[in-house]
């Protein structure tokens, strides 16, 4: 297959086939698969690049800032994280809304985003416990704003396991740390745990996995049909190692796309048919923002991936695992199997949900990682946090 592969790409239509492969690509960077039938837009093409620009000059999505650091991995990569601190010195009135009389405990909460996105993706949590717990938020390799990795060499999810190590070290060296991971970040957070047993025994006193999965991902259809699976699952491999090699390229065929690109998107990252524009577009720069050839550099690592056994190591702990009911890249049944074998967590289905519930449903993301925090011991019973917002155009009743 890689030989006719090599073929194709001297040949006089292998430009308009990069084109067509980059949305293929697109698609992988939400998980998804080759394929998609998208409605057709009846918009104008002008009036659709207009509002893209508009929204991405108005939108507020994205622009929380904290301290920054850098962390450096076993293998020299450079990773960029932020730390947003407790509110040093917070008014009587915030300190009684917050904690009442008492002040909140020492603890970290370290958070893990997904494939082809960056910190930023927990943009609604974020701001919502913002002086109300120290948080840190990191890129992984090759994404946001950490370095990128060797090109051309795989990524493996132990690896990055290593890595959320490498941050911990950097960010929060000592004192008990409350573990969050979307989907290939609760992957790493389940590395993590695989490698480093006694960090997990020792100071993590929480853990929440969002839309994510211990394994078997091979077995995902990303709701297409059988044919269309079995046929995504033989070419892609040598595909994707192809476009790889012609990233900029297939980055041209990508942007010329652009509007098919963000249907695919929005597809396979949302449920709901009113999520806000603004949102929508924040998670497509994110996602477009990821370069072909780190996508192809992941790929391999998901059909590998297998944490099962490590999901042990977070028995006895307090554990929310949650996940969108309509999430075609990490279903809600790979949720409820890890919520099988941890019969003491805390299982949250989201209805009318996909791939990123945390921007799609953000009021009930955050309320349940606040829960989880109470009970950790992160923040005090009776904390209050909010400011989250909503990422839906509908007006309440």
């Amino acid at each position: 297959m890689s030989e006719g592969i090599a073929e194709a790409a001297g040949a006089p239509g292998w430009r308009r086939a990069t084109g067509v492969a980059g949305v293929a690509i697109g698609v992988l960077a939400t998980g998804a698969a080759a394929g998609v039938a998208i409605e057709r837009m009846t918009v104008g093409r002008g009036m659709r690049k207009k509002a893209r620009l508009a929204l991405d000059s108005a939108g507020p999505y994205g622009g929380l800032r904290g301290t920054p650091g850098k962390a450096y991995a076993d293998d020299g990569t450079e990773l960029y994280y932020e730390a947003d601190d407790l509110d040093p010195d917070p008014t009587p009135a915030r300190r009684r809304r917050l904690f009442g009389r008492r002040t909140p405990a020492p603890v970290t909460v370290v958070f893990s985003h997904g494939y082809c996105l960056n910190q930023d993706s927990w943009h609604f949590q974020r701001a919502a416990l913002r002086g109300v717990v120290r948080t840190v938020h990191w890129d992984q390799r090759s994404h946001g704003r950490s370095a990128r990795a060797e090109r051309g060499e795989p990524v493996t999810i132990d690896q990055l396991g290593r890595d959320l190590k490498a941050v911990i070290d950097a960010a929060a060296p000592e004192g008990p740390i409350v573990l969050v991971g979307h989907s290939m970040g609760g992957m790493t957070v389940m590395a993590l745990a695989d490698q480093y047993p006694e960090l997990i025994r020792e100071r993590v006193v929480g853990v929440v996995l969002v839309g994510t999965s211990s394994g078997r991902l091979g077995e995902v259809n990303f709701g297409l049909p059988v044919a269309g699976v079995n046929a995504v699952r033989r070419v892609l491999p040598g595909v994707l190692k192809a476009l790889g090699q012609r990233a900029e390229l297939v980055e041209k065929g990508r942007r010329a796309t652009a509007d098919l690109f963000a249907g695919v998107i929005k597809r396979y990252s949302f449920a709901t048919r009113d999520v806000d524009p603004a949102v929508a577009r924040f998670a497509e720069r994110m996602i477009e923002s990821t370069p072909i050839d780190v996508v192809a550099e992941y790929y391999p690592a998901f059909s590998d991936h297998d944490k099962t056994e490590a999901l042990a190591h977070f028995v006895g702990l307090p554990v929310l695992v949650l996940a969108g009911v309509e999430d075609l890249v990490t279903p809600s049944e790979h949720s409820e199997a890890i919520a099988d074998l941890l019969p003491e967590a805390e299982l949250v289905l989201v209805p009318d949900a996909g791939h990123l519930v945390m921007l799609e449903h953000p009021e009930v993301v955050t309320d349940r990682l606040a829960d989880l925090l109470t009970r950790a011991g992160a923040v005090p019973a009776g904390t209050t946090v909010g400011g989250y917002g909503s990422s839906s155009t509908a007006q309440p009743g």
